[in-house]
């Protein structure tokens, strides 16, 4: 009973400090936009990001530690898929991975005033309901990476409210990988459940938190089918080790 009443009130707490903070950085987060080149601009937006949200991570009590940044390389682009079981997953993934990233999302919480500039500066925006926007997004993702900027990807397309550790990978980011050679490094974000569960919602608990980086796999001469259930195979099989 303790525990649900604290973490109901921390989670007005990351709410309020989520705002706060947000508005303390959103113009230098806007400065992005003064710098012309595709690259270094993206670069210094998830500069900024990854600062606001270590500050924000402070705040709320959550511990963070990333493993396997090691197996990016300099001035090669990769296409990097994250499980995804919590709301705090969005907040963590993107500010984490080393150099220049987008990410794909939906396009509603463009919508939203001053965070909705901030939301799309980092993410390609997709509308999944219209086949010409997800083929327009396709494209993005596809001009993204011959800039030499990742692309995070969620391929379980929605949060895993599933007793399962991962659900079916949805082909898009494999696809991609093979259209562009590019690629992919698994990751795994482990805690953010605990932080904040799927099934209670305005629920908050400081907790220590990890994302891992895989190693990257090449899209080589698999097709599509087989390249996805490699990824989803070895995040799985790590996933579980962890258990």
């Amino acid at each position: 009973m303790f525990r649900d009443v604290f973490a109901r009130c921390w989670a007005l707490w990351g709410l309020i400090s989520f705002m706060l903070s947000f508005l303390v950085i959103f113009p230098l987060a806007m400065c992005s936009h003064l710098i012309s080149h595709p690259y270094k601009s993206q670069a210094f937006f998830i500069r900024v990001s990854y600062y606001w949200i270590r500050c924000w991570l402070w705040l709320i009590g959550c511990r963070l530690s990333v493993k396997g940044t090691h197996h990016f390389i300099d001035s090669k682009p990769f296409i990097i898929t994250f499980n995804h079981r919590s709301t705090m997953d969005i907040p963590l993934s993107c500010p984490f991975v080393p150099g220049a990233n987008r990410t794909i999302a939906k396009d509603s919480f463009a919508k939203v005033p001053l965070f909705g500039l901030f939301y799309k500066k980092g993410a390609v925006l997709v509308n999944r309901k219209s086949d010409r926007s997800r083929h327009q997004s396709y494209e993005k993702m596809k001009a993204v990476l011959a800039d030499g900027i990742h692309m995070c990807i969620y391929p379980e397309g929605t949060r895993n409210r599933t007793s399962a550790l991962l659900k079916p990978f949805y082909d898009g980011a494999f696809r991609l990988a093979k259209d562009t050679n590019t690629p992919i490094i698994p990751a795994l974000l482990c805690g953010t459940s605990d932080a904040m569960p799927m099934n209670k919602p305005f629920y908050l608990l400081p907790t220590k938190m990890t994302i891992e980086f895989l190693e990257p796999i090449a899209p080589d001469t698999m097709d599509v089918k087989t390249l996805n259930e490699k990824v989803h195979a070895v995040m799985l099989a790590a996933l579980k080790q962890k258990k």
